[in-house]
C-alpha cells in the first residue's frame, strides 16, 4: 500500500530488456500510473531502493531483497501479476506468457 497522494518508487537494474520494460507498464496500467522507475546499475539497487524508499524489482536476492522477481520458470511480470491479483485476465496470461517466452529464452511457450 502507498500512502494516499504519493506515488511508488521502483528500482532495478541498468539496460532494461524485455521483462524490466514490461514490468513498468504493467504497474502504470494497473497499480499505479504515477508510478516511478529507477534504473541504476546492479551494485547500487539495494542501495537506491533504500535512500529512495523504493522497491526493487527483477534482481537476484544477493543485490537486494524482493518479491518481484525470477522463481523458476515465471519471471518478474509473473509476479507482479500474481501479488497484485490481476490473474484471471485472458489477455494479461497471454501477454505473461509472451514476456515469459521472450525473457526466459523459452520461445516454446508463445
Amino acid at each position: 500500500a502507498k500512502p494516499a497522494g504519493s506515488h511508488t518508487r521502483w528500482v532495478t537494474r541498468a539496460r532494461p530488456r524485455v521483462d524490466r520494460i514490461a514490468c513498468p507498464w504493467l504497474i502504470r496500467r494497473f497499480v499505479d500510473a504515477q508510478a516511478l522507475f529507477l534504473y541504476v546499475p546492479t551494485d547500487q539497487v539495494g542501495i537506491i531502493a533504500q535512500r529512495e524508499q523504493a522497491t526493487a524489482y527483477d534482481v537476484d536476492d544477493h543485490v537486494a531483497l524482493t518479491r518481484f522477481t525470477h522463481v523458476g520458470e515465471m519471471c518478474s511480470f509473473d509476479a507482479f501479476i500474481q501479488a497484485y491479483r490481476l490473474g484471471g485476465d485472458a489477455a494479461l496470461e497471454r501477454l505473461a506468457q509472451i514476456v515469459r517466452g521472450a525473457d526466459t529464452d523459452r520461445l516454446d511457450l508463445t
